[in-house]
C-alpha cells in the first residue's frame, strides 16, 4: 500500500473554496479515514503535508495521513454549509480517525421543540433524554452532534438571520374567538429579539402558524444541505404574493433569497482558522493511582499540552471495581472508563506510572479499543523520583521535560485527590 505524497495531492487542483475534505484509503471499497471542513480547501489539505505535521497536528491525524492515498472533496458556497455538510457526513459515515467528533453528552445539538409556534434551541447532549425530551419541552427534530460550541453559536447567528425563529418569547395572548392555523394571534409586546429582526413576530402576533410553519421547514431543510430546493420554492412563493399584489411579503421572501444566495459567514471563517489551530496541540496524558492499603482507591488523568499543563483537562476517578490494593486492574479501569469519553481530544502520548508490567497493561487497553497511541512509563527510584522512560526512545527524548512534568503533576494530583477523600471519610 502507497500513502498519498504531496506531489500526488498537487495533481488534485483542489480549488479555493469552502468545502469537506475525505481522506481515502483504498481498500477493496474505499474507505473514509477523516473528514473535515474548510474555508479553502486548498490550504486546509496542503497544512497536512508539512515536514511538521507530527508536531502541528499530532501522531493520531499523522497516522491517518500515512494511510491515506487519495483526498476527495465537496465544494460548498460557504464556510457555513461547509460546516453542516461536514457534521451531516460524520454522523453518516463515522470515520476512524473522527475520534472527537463522535456523539456523546458533552457535545451540543440543534432542537426544535413539539409546539405550534417551535422554538429553535442549542441543547447540551447530557440535557436530551432517551424519549425526545429537554428540560420541559418535548422536541421534533434534533441536529448534530456539533463538537464546537462556539462555532456553532456563530452559525446560528447568521443561520437566525436568514431564518428568523422563536427561541424563548411567548405567543402573543389568542383574542376572545377562536383561531385557526392560518391566522396570527393577538397583538402582543415584541420581544427584544423581534426588535432586531431575529424573531418573526410570534410574540407579537404577525406571522402566522403556517407562515412560521415554513420557516421551520426551511431551516430543517437547510441543515440538511438542501438549499437549491429551498430557493426554488421561496421564488415561487416570492412570484405567488407579487401576483397576489402582497408586495410587502414578496419582498421578505426576496430578501431572504438574496441571504441565502450570498450568506455573510466571516465571523465563521475566522472561528474555522482559530479551531485548525487547535489541532496543532501535542498533547500528553499521564495516569496514577493512589490508595491506602487497598482502600479509597482513585486515580486521575493530567494532561500537558504543548509543554504546559492544563488544569481543565484533569480528570479524577474514584474506582468502582478494585477493591483490593491492586495497581494494574486499576490503571485497567481508569484507562477504560477515559476511552469511554470519546468527545475528550485523543491523546499523543500515554505516560504511567510504574514499570513494564503497568505499560504493558495500558498498551493491551488501547489495543483492544483500536486505539493507536504510544505508551511511556516513568520508572522511579527508591526514592520516587524518576529514573528513566520505558517506551519509543526517540518520543522519550524529544519530549522528556513535558513525560516528566506530565507524570509529576499526575501524582501530586492522585495524593491530593485521595487526601480529600480520606479527610471525608475521618470526618464522618
Amino acid at each position: 500500500m502507497k500513502s498519498m505524497k504531496y506531489q500526488a495531492l498537487k495533481k488534485l487542483k483542489l480549488p479555493d473554496t469552502p468545502g469537506v475534505y475525505f481522506f481515502i484509503k483504498k481498500t477493496p471499497a474505499e474507505e473514509i479515514l477523516y473528514i473535515g471542513k474548510a474555508a479553502s480547501l486548498k490550504d486546509r489539505v496542503k497544512s497536512y503535508f508539512g515536514d511538521d505535521i507530527l508536531r502541528t497536528r499530532g501522531l493520531h491525524i499523522a497516522n491517518m495521513v500515512t494511510l491515506a492515498q487519495t483526498v476527495r472533496f465537496m465544494k460548498t458556497d460557504s464556510v457555513l454549509e461547509a460546516l453542516l455538510l461536514e457534521n451531516q457526513l460524520i454522523k453518516k459515515w463515522k470515520p476512524k480517525y473522527n475520534t472527537k467528533e463522535k456523539d456523546d453528552k458533552s457535545f451540543n445539538y440543534v432542537v426544535i421543540t413539539k409546539e405550534k409556534f417551535p422554538r429553535v434551541l442549542i441543547a447540551r447532549g447530557k440535557n436530551l433524554g432517551n424519549k425526545l425530551k429537554i428540560k420541559n419541552f418535548k422536541l421534533k427534530i434534533i441536529f448534530g452532534p456539533f463538537p464546537h460550541g462556539a462555532l456553532l453559536r456563530d452559525a446560528m447567528k447568521i443561520i437566525r438571520k436568514i431564518f428568523p425563529y422563536r427561541d424563548n418569547c411567548l405567543p402573543a395572548p389568542q383574542g376572545p374567538t377562536s383561531r385557526t392555523q392560518d391566522s396570527p394571534p393577538s397583538r402582543g409586546r415584541a420581544c427584544f429579539n423581534r426588535q432586531i429582526g431575529l424573531c418573526p413576530g410570534i410574540c407579537t402576533g404577525e406571522i402566522s402558524g403556517r407562515e412560521y410553519g415554513k420557516i421551520i421547514k426551511n431551516l430543517k431543510l437547510f441543515f440538511e444541505g438542501r438549499k437549491k430546493e429551498i430557493v426554488d420554492s421561496l421564488e415561487k412563493e416570492m412570484k405567488f404574493y407579487a401576483k397576489e399584489m402582497q408586495f410587502e411579503k414578496a419582498d421578505i421572501i426576496k430578501k431572504r433569497i438574496f441571504a441565502l444566495k450570498h450568506i455573510k459567514d466571516i465571523a465563521l471563517v475566522k472561528n474555522n482558522f482559530k479551531e485548525s489551530l487547535t489541532d496543532n496541540i501535542f498533547r500528553i496524558e499521564a495516569y496514577d493511582v493512589a490508595h491506602l492499603s487497598g482502600k479509597n482507591s482513585v486515580a486521575v488523568m493530567t494532561v500537558v499540552e504543548n509543554g504546559e499543563v492544563n488544569k481543565n483537562e484533569y480528570r479524577k476517578f474514584k474506582l468502582r471495581t478494585i477493591l483490593e490494593s491492586d495497581d494494574l486492574a486499576s490503571l485497567e479501569e481508569v484507562l477504560k472508563r477515559r476511552i469511554n469519553h470519546r468527545e475528550w481530544r485523543m491523546p499523543d502520548i500515554v505516560v504511567v506510572d510504574g514499570g513494564a508490567n503497568q505499560k504493558r497493561r495500558a498498551e493491551k487497553v488501547l489495543e483492544e479499543a483500536s486505539i493507536s497511541v504510544p505508551t511511556l512509563a516513568v520508572v522511579k527510584n527508591e526514592f520516587h523520583k524518576p529514573r528513566g522512560i520505558l517506551g519509543e526512545v526517540k518520543l522519550a527524548r524529544q519530549y522528556e521535560k513535558e513525560i516528566l512534568l506530565a507524570n509529576s503533576e499526575a501524582h501530586r494530583f492522585a495524593i491530593k485527590y485521595h487526601r480529600k477523600l480520606r479527610d471525608k471519610i475521618i470526618i464522618k
